[in-house]
């Protein structure tokens, strides 16, 4: 065997030898020639982190869906006054002939089906009226707008808080007791007690719900990243940025918010229909929004006191069924977009 190998061997190199003897001198010495398109080929990527994650979210359909359908509801709380025949939702409506206000009017869609309780009702109102002869739908869409607001707004805050607060809690390991004391003084306040001594102590409005909600509702935010952080700080490229002098703020922007962003925006997610859910709940106790701003908490406080009444529980399920769209649609976008933002679910 190993007396075959050789001659193959050195049959290979008279092969070879007799390739460069009979070659010219310019082809056995000259240049490689570069080509820049190759070069290019090979040193650049096109990949992108947020092109991949969109990307990754569009196979999601229903997320889709719901993103689609949430939009279009936020939009049309914008557009329904602009639209002919619309009532102020503060408006109590009158029947022009006699004064009496259009109290407890069904829905329009059931006078259209054989109802012939109200012949003389000369009015169209879609969702029906409350007690005192408002509009329910003009007050179910400006309610349904100023609950995401306060939700879009709440959700917004306590991420901008909580993420610098949270970074630095978790990476800076100057400021871990400070950040902690801060932690346990006002986490073992309960958020009820506060939404509740705001609401007592400033004027009702919108601006007051999302400051009693933004007080304490930072801090699980800023603890939930800090021990993300915590467990990404001392890795190897963490370590070797350090060593060659990158800015702390650097390190944080390029290397640890990156590999957070899917957590964040869940919990982002999350955090609008658990503002909406806190709303509802101060409104329920009688200390949320005026009754000049309608709100879905006060909709459906308003219609839960009608519920015993067959004929009136329109009044809350019309706001129950907004709200219950709003709430699960975030939530199933929200995790949606935590997958697709995982870097392992790029291709």
């Amino acid at each position: 065997m190993a007396a075959l190998r050789h001659k193959l061997s050195s049959k290979f190199e008279r092969h070879v030898s007799d390739q460069i003897e009979t070659m010219p001198d310019e082809e056995l010495f000259s240049f490689h020639t570069y080509n820049a398109d190759e070069g290019e080929k090979t040193a650049y990527s096109n990949y992108s982190y947020w092109r991949s994650t969109l990307n990754s979210f569009k196979k999601n359909k229903t997320a889709v869906i719901l993103v689609c359908l949430v939009v279009g509801i936020l939009l049309f709380t914008f557009i329904q006054p602009l639209l002919p025949n619309q009532y102020d939702p503060n408006l109590v409506n009158n029947d022009p002939s006699t004064g009496i206000q259009y109290r407890n009017i069904p829905p329009y869609i059931l006078t259209l089906v054989g109802n012939t309780d109200y012949p003389e009702i000369k009015e169209t109102f879609w969702f029906g009226t409350n007690s005192i002869g408002q509009d329910l739908w003009a007050r179910i869409w400006t309610g349904t707008r100023n609950s995401l607001l306060i939700g879009i707004a709440v959700a917004s805050i306590e991420a901008l808080i909580g993420i610098i607060a949270g970074v630095l809690w978790g990476y800076v390991r100057k400021l871990d007791w400070f950040f902690t004391e801060v932690y346990n003084i006002l986490d073992n306040v309960p958020q009820t007690i506060i939404l509740v001594l705001i609401s007592y102590m400033l004027k009702p409005g919108i601006k007051t719900l999302i400051f009693a909600m933004c007080i304490t509702g930072w801090i699980q935010m800023a603890r939930f990243i800090r021990n993300q952080v915590l467990m990404i700080r001392d890795r190897e490229y963490n370590l070797a940025s350090r060593c060659v002098g990158t800015p702390t703020r650097r390190v944080i922007a390029k290397n640890l918010l990156p590999y957070l962003v899917s957590v964040i925006m869940l919990r982002m997610a999350l955090s609008v229909p658990a503002a909406i859910g806190n709303e509802v709940f101060i409104t329920y106790i009688g200390l949320g929004l005026p009754t000049n701003i309608p709100s879905l908490g006060q909709l459906i406080n308003d219609g839960r006191q009608l519920m015993m009444s067959a004929s009136l529980r329109y009044q809350l399920i019309f706001p129950t069924v907004v709200i219950s769209i709003v709430t699960i649609s975030f939530y199933i976008i929200g995790n949606a977009f935590s997958d697709a933002a995982d870097p392992k679910n790029h291709i």
